[in-house]
């Protein structure tokens, strides 16, 4: 498939459903080659035949992100492959926990809310980064959320914690690194109708997810992002349904 990104190689974490399926699909319809990693294989190879029935080129590295020695070791063999490139990383991987308030949450549940929100893009970014910096350029998007820059009391601490923790990273990587070329954007997502809604103690009913965004609104977010021309650097971006609950609602 021809277009803006072709020749690009686009590494997408979380990417066997929601936002960063979503993300992985736009980036493929753009032109670019997409490596799906998540944890599990038979879901990303769903998501990857999607892509490749849409003509688009998509790759499958099974990954648990939370585990640094395997992100060094999947970031080396996309780029043996492919010449040293990886021209856009999508970090998407999420998660929260149903005890997610001071009240039930667990020392357990808070490390694996960090693990997977913040350590794992941490991971990612520091394995693609001397890439990134040898070839002159480079696009980061991190998947934030609304309660990386507001204080929503649905979300808990470790959900709010860590999400405010990504927004200030990233903004680091614009400070040391745009001189290099590289650019990173944090998405800022409001709700978003995905799978990680159904770890919520009161999952929204079917009726308030179709309010909501859906991830193709995402997916075609994250594509404008990434065909922007390389000297255009949309530092945060904070996205949200005009029907909003944060507004609407006391959550």
């Amino acid at each position: 498939m021809s277009g803006p990104l072709q020749g690009q190689i686009a590494w997408v974490t979380g990417a066997g459903s929601g936002i960063g399926l979503a993300g992985a699909q736009a980036l493929a319809a753009a032109g670019a080659t997409v490596v799906l990693s998540g944890r599990r294989a038979s879901v990303l190879e769903t998501a990857a035949e999607t892509v490749r029935a849409q003509g688009g080129k998509a790759e499958v590295e099974v990954l648990d992100v939370s585990d640094a020695t395997a992100v060094s070791a999947v970031a080396a063999r996309i780029l043996a492959r492919h010449a040293g490139r990886i021209d856009v990383l999508l970090n998407s991987a999420g998660t929260n926990t149903p005890k997610r308030f001071w009240r039930d949450q667990s020392v357990e549940g808070w490390r694996q809310v960090l693990a997977t929100n913040l350590d794992s893009i941490f991971y990612t970014t520091h394995a693609v980064l001397p890439a990134m910096r040898a070839r002159g350029g480079g696009l980061v998007i991190n998947v934030s959320s609304w309660a990386g820059v507001h204080h929503p009391k649905l979300t808990g601490p470790a959900y709010n914690g860590s999400k405010h923790a990504v927004t200030a990273m990233t903004e680091t990587i614009n400070m040391e690194d745009g001189v290099h070329g590289i650019r990173a954007c944090c998405i800022c997502p409001a709700e978003v109708a995905t799978p990680i809604l159904d770890t919520r103690p009161v999952p929204p009913s079917a009726e308030e997810r179709s309010r909501m965004l859906q991830p193709d609104d995402l997916g075609r977010t994250i594509r404008f992002i990434a065909e922007l021309p390389p000297g255009v650097c949309i530092n945060q971006l904070i996205i949200s349904p005009a029907w909003n609950r944060m507004y609407v609602n006391d959550l």
